[in-house]
């Protein structure tokens, strides 16, 4: 309805809006507790940073695997753009400086894809790649650090084998934390 009437005064709809409810997803899901209890993200703006650019780049490094999706995941990876300036915007950072967050965080981005790219087929530890930029170079406690890659892991694989259709209308697996015996 809304499309029809934003038609009537000569605007199309954003065509970006087809994935957001994919973002808000993955955004979701890098906010599940468990990543910061467990895994002992820290809950900064930089951790949550981390979580969701390493949720959208397994995402994104799922559905390069198929061509009929470029579109889509370009549009994810602007909807990322727009949020991350609605979020620069809302904790004080002014115009003159947006733009370069922004590319810093576009090129972050793009070396998140790469190391998860490579740490998933095996070129580079996954270890690494998570210690380098979940924690900053700081080493954290071996649980956290197994719990963060394992379940980032299990995740991959999830989205590996789910259909594309699902992964583009947001029906996407939810981490589920071992269970630990108490």
């Amino acid at each position: 309805m809304f499309a029809r009437i934003a038609s009537l005064f000569g605007r199309s709809p954003d065509p970006r809006e087809a994935v957001r409810p994919l973002y808000d997803a993955v955004v979701a899901e890098a906010r599940a507790p468990h990543w910061y209890a467990a895994g002992q993200v820290p809950d900064t703006i930089d951790g949550r940073f981390e979580m969701v650019a390493g949720l959208l780049s397994l995402v994104l490094l799922r559905l390069e695997r198929v061509p009929e999706t470029k579109r889509e995941s370009a549009w994810l990876a602007e909807v990322f753009v727009t949020d991350m300036d609605g979020q620069l915007r809302q904790i004080g950072i002014g115009d003159v400086v947006v733009g370069k967050h922004i590319g810093k965080m576009m090129a972050a981005l793009g070396g998140r894809l790469r190391a998860y790219r490579n740490a998933l087929e095996g070129r580079i530890g996954l270890d690494d790649v998570l210690i380098r930029n979940v924690w900053r170079g700081e080493r954290p406690s071996d649980a956290a650090l197994e719990h963060v890659a394992n379940q980032l892991r299990r995740w991959s694989d999830a989205l590996a084998a789910l259909p594309t259709e699902d992964i583009v209308a947001a029906r996407l697996p939810a981490s589920v934390p071992e269970r630990t015996s108490a």
